[in-house]
């Protein structure tokens, strides 16, 4: 009786019959004997470690917690600090806009504020505070 087993193997699909080589494998080798150029070669079996459900649930917790700090609180503490920026306005402080205009506000109302823009001619402008940029008065002082 013959012990000898041979395996036929092709490095590719795309390969041409001409490129099949086959070589004798000895019967304790045929355990081992794994094909490496083959995508669909057999592995060896390795038992997988199961990660407890706990740490999975934390991770995504953590997710969630970094996306509400990045998404959500991050604006909000830009607006509250616009809010307090505007409330602190007086008159006489130099203001600039979003828009790029500057100019000294000459009077406060709730809902407006009127600012003056040109010196020689006494030009003024209304605006909504939310329009308001930064208090150039209060940078220069810091």
């Amino acid at each position: 009786m013959n012990n000898n087993l041979w395996i036929l193997a092709q490095a590719s699909p795309n390969q041409p019959p001409a490129g099949i080589v086959s070589t004798p494998v000895s019967p304790e080798e045929t355990s081992t004997a794994l094909v490496p150029s083959e995508p669909n070669a057999a592995r060896p079996v390795t038992p997988q470690q199961k990660t407890p459900m706990s740490s999975s649930w934390l991770t995504i917790g953590l997710m969630m917690v970094l996306m509400y700090m990045i998404l959500f609180r991050g604006p909000q503490k830009q607006k509250q600090q616009h809010k307090q920026m505007v409330q602190s306005l007086q008159k006489n402080d130099k203001v600039q806009t979003i828009g790029g205009v500057i100019g000294i506000v000459v009077d406060i109302k709730d809902d407006e504020i009127t600012l003056k823009v040109d010196e020689s001619n006494n030009t003024k402008i209304k605006i909504v505070p939310s329009a308001i940029g930064k208090n150039l008065t209060k940078e220069k002082k810091n």
